[in-house]
């Protein structure tokens, strides 16, 4: 769990090195691959979830400006997505990296969860309203089984 964002999540399946088809699709958009934008990709990679300030001090060497304009460019070539999960800046994480967030209001820990939790209420809302859920913007907010617990202690 990463201490910082109360994260809990899995970095083995996303390589220290950017991906392999970052250069292929900047040149498919007429744009060059730089260490800046190498960076950044590895950085989101390595820390999995992380706001853009979380990955300028993973990548230091690259200005802030340039960290949030690649961030949206890798989110346009299909590399990375951002989530919303909470009142702060988004978080960013690899493509590949498919899950829901469950927040909890009280400690703001966020934890991952499997994707197809939602299966059900995403097949719902398709079927009965034509509306197609968007699970990388998918969150659950809620209480913690820690803060419910330590809630009910302070009631007795």
């Amino acid at each position: 769990m990463d201490a910082m964002n109360g994260h809990a999540h899995h970095t083995d399946s996303h390589p220290l090195t950017p991906a392999p088809d970052l250069g292929s699709r900047l040149r498919a958009r007429g744009l060059r691959s730089t260490p800046q934008r190498e960076q950044v990709l590895a950085a989101v990679r390595r820390l999995g979830h992380a706001t853009p300030e979380q990955i300028g001090e993973a990548a230091p060497e690259v200005d802030p400006a340039t960290v949030y304009r690649t961030l949206e460019l890798l989110e346009e070539l299909g590399l990375v997505k951002h989530a919303h999960l909470g009142h702060g800046a988004p978080s960013y994480r690899p493509a590949d990296d498919d899950h829901v967030h469950v927040v909890c209001h009280s400690c703001e820990k966020v934890v991952d969860a499997p994707h197809d939790l939602v299966d059900a209420l995403a097949a719902r809302l398709l079927d009965e309203r034509g509306f197609a859920v968007d699970r990388s913007h998918f969150t659950v907010f809620g209480t913690c089984a820690e803060c419910l617990e330590h809630s009910a202690a302070e009631e007795r």
